[in-house]
């Protein structure tokens, strides 16, 4: 099992910035690539960044590329994900999700991840 407690959400103004963190515990953080989604009011849950198990390779969705940028410390068994120019439409619970794959490996479709936390929401006004 994978505990996965994530916080920093809140209420931010258009433009403004925000930073989300993931913590993990209970197996071998570096084993899992790590993944933010989002759910917005009356949407499914969609992909908005992937970090592989190293931190070396990410991938972002269209929508938030070049505004947000996933990071992780192993050492901390932490994944982060900053978000800058903040819109009104990134407003959602955001998920962070475990996703046990080979060293290199990252996926980008929520149904494949293993582990998920409780959400932290974002609101974004306009």
């Amino acid at each position: 099992q994978v505990q996965l407690v994530e916080s920093g959400g809140g209420l931010v103004q258009a433009g403004g910035s925000r930073r989300l963190s993931c913590v993990a515990s209970g197996r071998t953080f570096t084993d899992y690539a790590m993944g933010w989604f989002r759910q917005g009011p009356g949407k499914e849950r969609e992909f908005v960044a992937v970090t592989s198990r190293s931190g070396r390779y990410t991938d972002y969705a269209n929508s938030v590329k070049g505004r947000f940028t996933i990071s992780r410390d192993n050492a901390k068994n932490t994944v982060y994900l900053q978000m800058d120019s903040l819109k009104p439409e990134d407003t959602a619970v955001y998920y962070c999700g475990a996703k046990r794959t080979a060293l290199s490996e990252y996926v980008s479709r929520s149904s494949e991840y293993d582990y998920w936390g409780q959400g932290t929401q974002v609101t974004v006004s306009s």
